[in-house]
């Protein structure tokens, strides 16, 4: 009979050809005893045949070996890792091996591994990023950050992110200070001798260094985040080719990413399907085709089809682009397709792991469950005396110590230390490892026991025999931080509810470390608020320079006139940034320099630095002329006008574009202030007070000559703001005309009280009314001129509360403020304007007389701002709304006084931010300035990513109902929208209260013309 196909014969032995029995040996056993039994210790603890040993290698180059059965599936061993690693957000990773054809393969987890590797024992696995989220701030937890910033370290050095030289440099500069701390040329040069980060790293080793010299005082997660803020930009963040070749037959590379498929020649992206044009994948042999969506190529040409070298590689991509399309575009993991009986078709593949969104939740709802990793230096410069003084959380393991009852993985030992000969240390692949509870005692115990160490040894104090220590073969120095953030700065930004809720530990940590001088938080509001006005700088001298040139919209003789005087001015604030930065990392004692005492001040940096300020006063005389001429050719030149309103929308001019041009006169008032501030804390017998007063001298002679230059600056720029806004109504900036106040009023008319915006002018009243309109202006329904106009208060007559009547020469109204504190005001500057309207126009001077407006101020409408929620988004393709758009939806006034108190307090830092219904705080870098808080990621982002009108909110500390039990926290409230706020110091506190007071609050607001002995008397 034939065999059944399939089925093996036993093969015959030589004894069983030549006709010996089977059953031919003695046994030697005793009566009673089994084989198991009469084996020897050794023999019987010897391991079972039938496991595997596979080895597994970190993102930090470490290996372990892992021992699996032979018939465990690869979801088996990832577990295996990701416990060993602690990993949470695990779904990101995944473990890759290369196949016999030299390819990377992904181990595929509902496969048994024997079936996918086909020599276990001689195969590399390695841990790997699978899926790359388009922003690193969805990464909620600090140590998958880190292994992020490791991937890119290893696709930096293996070629897979491609960038220029420069960009590599400044990789390469971030991971070196994340490993070794600040610049330090003779530890740089012997880092890089002995580590390669790029695989030209001999060329660029200058460029490198030069970079790093830039990150002093940077920690080591602030130097993972730049990673990844830098890599996440690149065209090849995340790419992995597969070779392929369209029709003709051309050779070129597919990839899948986050947003869909993407087709490249060489090295440059030709083409990207997004996943909403795809229609469906599949493959047939060695083409995979694409089938898109009639919509987008028509029906006549639906489908795209690439021809690949093998089946196999054909159904490897096909595979990454189920996984990654499933993990970013679905809610919820799709049910497993069920295998027919008898037939089946096609591919039963699915993800088997959580989406982006299940991963999103999980890690947010069980954040307390979460163990805190603490980012430090990878690979410090130590000494034996300081391994014995502060042994960290991440420390070496040394020969004796074990892990008992831990088969899976390898253990790693090293021999003693010694500090003369004491190597950089690699990278630690483990967060701290959380402790193991014995479930016959109550006490949690250490994961390792520590056998062979005692207390003479001289490298471990007690204080390192108190600590636990984890298996992990890395030393880490202290972290650092910079001003203004708490030692984690990777505490997710994103604006959602989806923020981190580990923040205890390092708020009490960063109380510690940080000195608690008042003097020092107001040196620090110097070094945060300079960081936002080099930002806006960077506006006018990088991005609008750049839009300009671009188009050739700029005529060479204004080019010349505007950057010949606002370079100078960027290039020395430059210099003295990071000198303010150098002085307050030395304060902190956060520098390589490790000393204290004669830096713990700030009036020598400000003296030096106002003195050098002077030289630029000539440039500062000309911004009134700049913004002249700039108006002027923007009127005049059609193409410079398109250039400049088309810029006003993009997300990186937040402001009106012409309010940048103001700031730097605006930056001598902020120095004045803060050093009044300082002069007042110090006594006169500090060693600070002296070098204060000298450079709060020296700003106020700078200030006193620019201040009727900044009046007029401030001035033109209101009316031209306002001139875009208005419809109906030409030459606005007609000389001499000065605004007063803006603000909504209910004008009387046949259908009953309508809402009316109200500008109030010098010389004229105009109201106006805000339609649905493209243009999102306001139409002009009438001009009073002031001229003989008179106002009289009648709300007891017409039974209207808080109305007034309006009598002038053309027509008379009547109109309703909606409050009598705003009806006041109203009245009050009327009559004072009405009054000055009939002297001469000399005495109309009196407006911006220094004994009324005798504080800087500042005329910006800026912002946008849709309606509700107050939380919006900027640059919506239309002309963007304004503060004036902001009065007119929440029924608020503003004046000149206003203004000149917005100018004053001007405010920038790190804030901790949390939603009325949320359970974590988000770290912010928020910015306040016209009225509105501006959201950032970071203090180094281009653009803010959302931000929120303070007009019409309250600002408190929380009600005990609200269970905030936080220090420093102050609430904001606008109808059903709560927020709360942390800062950092009571100084800080403080301030962010006052300056949110003054601008959300209609009490903190004061009518402009009030004269000042009686705002004195008042109180105010």
């Amino acid at each position: 009979m034939g065999e059944i196909e399939g089925s093996y014969r036993p093969l015959q032995t030589p004894g069983t050809r030549l006709g010996v029995n089977s059953n031919v040996a003695v046994s030697t056993l005793e009566p009673g005893q089994s084989l198991y039994t009469a084996m020897p210790s050794s023999a019987r603890n010897s391991k079972p045949r039938n496991m595997l040993q596979i080895r597994v290698e970190a993102l930090d180059e470490t290996q372990e070996v892992y021992e699996m059965e032979s018939k465990s599936d690869g979801q088996e061993l990832m577990t295996k890792v990701f416990q060993r690693f602690n990993l949470i957000e695990n779904d990101y990773f995944g473990l890759e091996f290369q196949n016999l054809q030299m390819n990377w393969m992904w181990l595929e987890p509902i496969k048994p591994i024997v079936k996918q590797v086909r020599r276990p024992k001689n195969t590399l696995l390695r841990l790997s990023v699978k899926f790359f989220p388009p922003d690193p701030g969805q990464l909620q937890e600090e140590y998958t950050r880190y292994l992020f910033a490791l991937q890119m370290k290893r696709d930096l050095l293996e070629g897979k992110l491609t960038c220029s030289e420069n960009t590599a440099s400044l990789l390469a500069s971030h991971l070196l200070q994340s490993e070794i701390g600040d610049f330090d040329e003779t530890a740089d040069r012997e880092h890089l001798k002995r580590n390669k980060l790029l695989p030209n790293q001999e060329r660029l080793q200058e460029k490198i260094m030069e970079f790093h010299r830039r990150h002093m005082g940077q920690t080591p997660a602030e130097s993972d985040f730049q990673v990844l803020e830098i890599s996440r930009k690149l065209e090849m963040y995340g790419i992995r080719f597969h070779s392929a070749a369209d029709r003709e037959g051309t050779k070129i590379n597919l990839a899948v990413s986050h947003m869909g498929l993407q087709v490249f020649q060489g090295h440059t992206k030709i083409n990207t399907f997004n996943w909403s044009k795809i229609r469906k994948l599949s493959f047939k042999r060695k083409r995979f085709l694409i089938k898109l969506h009639p919509e987008v190529h028509g029906p006549h040409q639906d489908t795209l089809e690439f021809l690949m070298a093998s089946r196999d590689q054909c159904k490897v991509f096909w595979k990454n682009c189920v996984e990654y399309h499933t993990f970013f575009r679905l809610m919820d993991q799709p049910e497993p397709k069920s295998k027919p009986i008898l037939f089946s078709r096609g591919s039963s593949f699915r993800y088997s792991g959580r989406t982006q969104k299940q991963l999103v939740d999980y890690v947010r709802d069980s954040g307390a469950r979460r163990t805190p990793y603490q980012r430090r230096h990878s690979r410090a410069r130590i000494s034996t005396r300081i391994l014995g003084a502060d042994l960290p959380k991440q420390s070496l393991s040394y020969e004796g110590l074990k892990v008992p009852g831990s088969p899976s993985s390898a253990t790693i030992s090293f021999h003693s230390l010694h500090a003369s000969s004491t190597p950089p240390c690699p990278e630690p692949a483990l967060p701290p490892t959380p402790l193991q509870e014995d479930p016959g005692k109550g006490t949690p115990q250490p994961l390792h026991s520590f056998q062979g160490i005692s207390m003479d040894n001289p490298q471990l104090s007690p204080f390192a025999l108190k600590s636990h220590l984890t298996l992990s073969p890395s030393f880490q120095m202290s972290t650092l931080s910079l001003p203004g953030q708490v030692p984690s700065p990777l505490q997710s930004p994103v604006l959602s509810e989806v923020g981190t809720a580990r923040l205890d530990e390092e708020e009490e940590g960063r109380k510690k470390r940080y000195p608690a001088d008042k003097a020092y938080f107001i040196a620090k509001e110097i070094l945060t608020t300079e960081r936002t006005y080099l930002k806006d700088l960077e506006v006018i001298t990088v991005w609008f320079r750049s839009a300009v040139i671009k188009e050739n919209a700029m005529p060479e003789g204004l080019m010349t006139l505007l950057f010949s005087n606002i370079d100078p001015i960027y290039e020395f604030h430059r210099g003295f940034l990071k000198e303010i930065d150098q002085r307050l990392a030395l304060w902190e004692g956060r520098s390589n320099a490790h000393v204290k005492g004669n830096y713990q001040r700030i009036g020598d940096v400000m003296l030096r630095n106002m003195c050098s300020l002077k030289e630029f006063t000539s440039y500062l005389q000309k911004h009134d002329e700049v913004l002249t001429e700039l108006e002027k050719a923007t009127k005049r030149l059609k193409k410079l006008e398109t250039v400049y309103k088309d810029f006003e929308l993009q997300k990186v001019c937040y402001l009106p574009l012409n309010t940048f041009l103001l700031k730097p006169i605006q930056r001598l008032m902020h120095y004045k202030l803060i050093l009044e501030r300082l002069c007042k804390h110090y006594t006169p017998d500090h060693q600070d007070y002296s070098d204060c007063k000298d450079a709060l001298k020296e700003v106020a002679e700078m200030a006193a000559q620019l201040q009727s230059s900044l009046i007029r600056l401030e001035n033109f720029q209101k009316l031209t703001e306002l001139q875009r806004d208005l419809i109906g109504i030409e030459s606005l900036t007609a000389s001499g005309r000065e605004f007063i106040r803006e603000g909504c009023l209910f004008k009387l008319t046949k259908k009953g009280l309508q809402q009316r915006m109200f500008f109030l002018f010098s010389d004229m009243l105009l109201y106006t009314s805000k339609g649905v309109t493209a243009s999102n202006q306001f139409k002009v329904h009438g001009q009073l001129p002031l001229h003989g106009m008179i106002i009289e208060e009648n709300e007891n007559e017409l039974s209207v509360p808080h109305c007034f009547t309006i009598y002038s020469a053309q027509r008379t109204i009547v109109v309703a403020a909606s409050s009598k504190v705003e009806m006041g005001k109203w009245i009050e500057d009327l009559n004072l304007a009405i009054e000055m309207a009939k002297m001469s126009q000399e005495v109309s001077n009196l407006f911006l007389d220094n004994s009324v407006c005798d504080q800087s101020n500042i005329f910006c409408s800026p912002v946008v701002s849709p309606e509700l929620p107050p939380r919006y988004l900027l640059g919506q393709g239309q002309r963007p709304n304004t503060i004036t758009h902001v009065c007119w939806y929440r029924n608020q006034n503003l004046s000149l006084s206003d203004y000149q108190r917005m100018n004053q307090n001007q405010l920038s830092g790190y804030l901790l931010r949390k939603f009325k219904n949320s359970n974590g705080w988000q770290k912010l870098w928020v910015v306040f300035t016209n009225f509105c808080l501006f959201f950032y990621k970071t203090h180094q982002d281009d653009f803010p990513l959302a931000s929120l009108p303070l007009l019409g909110y309250t600002v408190s500390t929380p009600a005990e109902a609200d269970s905030i039990h936080k220090d420093y926290v102050f609430k904001l409230q606008f109808k059903s929208h709560v927020y709360y706020f942390r800062a950092e110091s009571e100084y800080t506190f403080e301030r962010w209260m006052e300056v949110i007071k003054s601008a959300a609050s209609a009490t903190g607001r004061m009518s402009l013309l009030i004269p000042k002995k009686t705002k004195e008397m008042n109180g105010n």
